[in-house]
């Protein structure tokens, strides 16, 4: 039986389950180099069979990775969620931001949304995010969401660092979590323009 992925909306963003029509921009960013630090740049079959364990992940594991989507547009602008396949030690918290849509804070705004559903939804007590530690875009991000580094944590093969995020109860009503709500306040702003680094 197909398993029935949930729906989640905030105030910019609609997180889907990946579809058959958002393969051609999955396959674009997978085949580029903004994908150096996810296994790619893949070639056509290699992201064709990672797709297809994007949307199988749901049916074998009851999570995955969300598409992101623009809620007044329909855009995409890439995936957030959970991740855990055969191999890694514990369940991950995971985003890829497409070229075009990076700095916007689209990765912080689904990401913090899909964590939320994983902990009040699935009871999830803890994540980590498995990070390329020359990724300094995702480890900024991962530390804006009050992730840390856990040298004690396993890692999938010695070359990944392992950032874990604040359990519920710490994340629940702290400094972290009304910062990055205003954080994704600040970007749903037409009118802020974000200085520095272009962050996800």
């Amino acid at each position: 039986m197909p398993f029935d992925i949930p729906v989640i909306e905030t105030e910019r963003l609609i997180l889907r389950g990946p579809a058959p029509q958002d393969y051609p921009d999955f396959k674009a960013t997978f085949s580029s180099y903004r994908s150096r630090f996810m296994g790619g740049p893949l070639n056509t079959y290699e992201a064709w069979m990672l797709y297809a364990a994007e949307i199988g992940h749901w049916q074998i594991r009851g999570f995955g990775m969300w598409m992101i989507h623009d809620k007044a547009t329909e855009e995409t602008y890439g995936m957030a969620g959970g991740w855990q396949p055969a191999g890694w030690p514990e369940r991950e918290i995971a985003w890829i931001i497409w070229p075009g849509a990076a700095g916007k804070g689209y990765a912080l705004e689904a990401v913090q949304a899909a964590r939320g559903h994983f902990y009040s939804n699935l009871g999830w007590e803890t994540a980590v995010s498995y990070i390329d530690p020359k990724n300094l875009d995702s480890i900024r991000l991962a530390e804006r969401l009050g992730a840390r580094k856990d040298p004690e944590a396993a890692t999938i093969d010695g070359n990944d660092a392992v950032y874990r995020h604040p359990a519920p109860d710490a994340l629940k009503d702290s400094r972290i979590a009304h910062g990055i709500d205003m954080e994704i306040a600040h970007y749903a702003d037409p009118l802020f323009k974000p200085e520095g680094w272009a962050l996800d």
